[in-house]
């Protein structure tokens, strides 16, 4: 299912978040967005996720305005990994992972079974087995996020928004989760993902880099991430070097000496 964004803008408070932003993502592409903080990435995920209306512009998908969707379709076309959720609840991994079949429990065509298998396949895929009778908000930052990303693979959508999906992991399951990511995009998911750690971006076959609002920036991580790019737009001197095991690009920050 390919998404659609186009000259998107976004105004509150007086303050101009979005300004012009356009691109496509097609189904079976991984689609990272990075920039600084307070470039506009979660707003944008948010506004393409149909969760935020833009002030000017549209989303589609599939060239169906989003605008025009309801909140039980699109649950049902999209799953998203928000920055931020709510850890301070009185469920169980399980019972947090099975929230992700809720779009389709009135869908005549989908059955138990199905949930049974999405739910588990997500808890396997996730290392989240040992945890499953465990309350959320026993678990620790990195095991909750992992809860959430598992909730996304269940609902088991064609388009899927990962906002900062690494967050709190260890490197183990850092790589876990891009691995996942990278199989979405080979199964034919349409991915969407904000990224602060450059060095994920590798894994994605297309990069919007964002300042202030705009896009700065689109193309494969080789086009977009340079030194002198990224040095501009972040302020801090980054070199890009060949990754020395696989094939990709590091991103190095230089040292700041006092």
């Amino acid at each position: 299912m390919k998404l659609s964004v186009t000259q998107v803008s976004y105004r509150t408070n007086g303050h101009l978040l979005l300004e012009g932003v356009t691109f496509e993502v097609a189904s079976g592409e991984l689609t990272a967005v990075i920039g600084p903080n307070g470039a506009g990435k979660s707003t944008l995920v948010r506004i393409a996720a149909g969760d935020v209306n833009p002030t000017s512009g549209s989303v589609a998908y599939d060239d169906v305005n989003v605008g025009g969707l309801s909140v039980a379709h699109k649950a049902r076309v999209r799953a998203v990994l928000a920055h931020q959720h709510s850890a301070d609840v009185p469920y169980t991994v399980r019972q947090v992972v099975s929230m992700g079949r809720y779009p389709y429990r009135f869908d005549p065509g989908n059955e138990p079974l199905a949930d049974h298998e999405a739910i588990e396949s997500a808890i396997a895929l996730l290392d989240l087995d040992g945890l499953r009778h465990r309350t959320v908000g026993t678990l620790s930052g990195g095991e909750q996020q992992r809860v959430a990303m598992a909730r996304v693979l269940a609902q088991r959508t064609p388009i899927v928004f990962l906002d900062e999906p690494t967050t709190s992991l260890d490197i183990r399951h850092q790589e876990s989760v891009m691995a996942l990511i990278e199989a979405l995009g080979t199964q034919g998911h349409t991915v969407l993902g904000v990224l602060h750690d450059l060095n994920m971006v590798s894994h994605f076959n297309k990069v919007i880099l964002l300042n202030e609002g705009r896009v700065a920036a689109s193309g494969t991580p080789r086009e977009v991430l340079t030194t002198e790019r990224l040095t501009s737009v972040y302020g801090h001197p980054i070199d890009v070097v060949e990754h020395p095991t696989r094939p990709g690009i590091l991103m190095v920050p230089r040292a700041i000496r006092s």
